[in-house]
């Protein structure tokens, strides 16, 4: 049976041509330690070059709004020269780099009429933006793929759609359909019976009826998990600039470490709540099927990482990590006029709904009818929105406010279940740091407790969890 590595590489690992280099050889140490246990095969995930997603975005609403044409042929052309930039420094064989540099004119060609079109309706749809940020991926797959080729790997690029990423029509955070695993066992299982590697695009899938979607910022990571699953792989590595998944953002802890080991329901509950390491929904496709993630360090490859695996690992210590999400909002809602909290909680998420909005956390006081939620800032126009609209059809609501001043925070550990204080011990190192707690909310796996705080107290708090808990230890 042949036994197969997903490898997936992220935009900051192929940042420019030399990197894009590294990367390449990078996955031919894999494949010849691959054949040594004798298998070859190998598929490869790439993101977007370094910040042309969010690049795309912006321009992609600036050009909706300002309707310049000249200025849309001034970034393709800006875009163009990147890219073929990045293929000149990375592709040594002349040919390879000719039929690259072709690819890349086309794509950009195609983007370019996009673009235009947008400019000259001044509108852009959810529909029409998932197609113009696809681009980074579509782009950076050809380079990569031509890299490969010119070192002698057999490499065939193809986009997410290619690859049998199928999903439903919810552009910018697309779900995948129920037979989308066969169909992705089907197009890149032949190619490694030819003995090939398949570079494909990550973030992006497409409909049924071939129309592009995307997956969801860092949807690469999830696009690499997805085709693990569907081929029964051996392992998914995720190829990040961090040493692995940290017990906390080091960027904010003094003393932040790598977790050489942590459960898929340890991980998912980080990724939910804010460590951007992770795809809030990359562990799902690869916990169904049992299949380990190792998240490696591009700047030293021969670190083991972060090995993310079914069982939890037993530890003295009931916390692993904590996390946070900074730019989050708390809406507090009062209901009247009803018979339950039940009510006013249908109609409240109902709406939201609706709107597309996401609720990471809920709080609740059954005997005043009240109900507390925390979500994205970015959210928060089109939450308020939804919730004044309820006022407007009856009673169901008395009073609701908004404060956008602070932060929601989980400290996350398998050992915390069925482990008697451990609230006692956050709450007291949060009290001993003066820190008040807004709101308190823990899932009933009791892998985590998460509640809120002022934003100005957040990396307070955190540091102070993290030293209890002795974290970075």
């Amino acid at each position: 049976m042949r036994r197969v590595r997903v490898m997936k590489f992220g935009g900051g690992a192929v940042a420019d041509g030399k990197k894009i280099k590294t990367v390449a050889n990078l996955i031919r140490q894999s494949k010849e330690e691959t054949e040594e246990k004798g298998s070859n095969g190998l598929v490869v995930v790439t993101s977007a070059i370094f910040e042309i997603t969010d690049i795309l975005h912006e321009n992609a609403s600036r050009v909706a709004k300002e309707g310049d044409v000249e200025k849309v042929k001034e970034f393709v052309n800006e875009l163009k020269n990147r890219h073929e930039t990045a293929a000149s420094e990375a592709i040594g064989n002349k040919h390879v780099l000719n039929v690259v540099k072709k690819e890349i004119e086309e794509r950009v060609g195609g983007m370019e009429k996009a673009l235009v079109g947008i400019c000259l309706l001044g509108e852009l749809t959810a529909r029409s933006l998932d197609y113009i940020v696809s681009f980074g991926e579509r782009l950076a797959a050809p380079i990569l793929a031509g890299t490969l080729q010119s070192m002698g790997m057999d490499a065939v690029h193809l986009t997410g759609g290619d690859a049998g990423i199928i999903t439903n029509a919810n552009y910018g955070n697309a779900q995948l359909t129920s037979d989308a695993e066969e169909t992705i066992r089907g197009r890149i299982m032949p190619l490694l019976d030819d003995n090939k590697i398949p570079v494909v695009s990550g973030y992006m899938g497409e409909t049924k009826n071939g129309i592009t979607t995307t997956l969801g910022r860092g949807g690469s990571d999830y696009t690499a998990t997805i085709i693990g699953a569907a081929i029964d792989a051996d392992e998914v590595w995720l190829w990040k600039e961090t040493e692995g998944i940290m017990s906390a953002d080091p960027r904010i802890i003094r003393n932040a470490r790598k977790i050489p080991y942590i459960s898929y329901m340890e991980a998912m509950e980080l990724s939910y709540f804010g460590a951007s390491i992770l795809h809030p929904r990359a562990i799902e496709p690869v916990m169904r099927k049992r299949v380990p993630i190792r998240v490696k360090n591009l700047l030293k490859p021969e670190d083991t990482g972060t090995l993310i695996g079914e069982e939890p690992e037993k530890t003295e210590k009931a916390a692993k990590a904590i996390t946070l999400i900074e730019n989050t909002s708390i809406i507090n809602i009062a209901g009247a006029g009803v018979r339950s909290i039940s009510d006013v909680a249908a109609r409240i998420f109902s709406v939201l709904a609706d709107e597309g909005v996401e609720v990471i956390m809920i709080s609740q006081g059954s005997s005043e009818r009240n109900i507390s939620i925390i979500i994205e800032s970015a959210q928060l126009e089109r939450a308020i929105g939804a919730i004044q609209r309820i006022n407007a059809e009856g009673t169901v609501i008395r009073d609701f406010t908004s404060n956008s001043d602070v932060c929601a925070m989980s400290v996350v550990g398998a050992e915390m279940a069925g482990t008697p204080g451990v609230a006692g011990e956050i709450f007291s190192a949060l009290g001993n740091g003066g820190i008040s707690i807004i709101m308190i909310s823990q899932g009933s796996s009791e892998f985590n407790i998460s509640f809120v705080v002022k934003k100005r107290d957040a990396y307070k708090a955190a540091q102070a969890i993290h030293d209890m808990f002795e974290m970075g230890m």
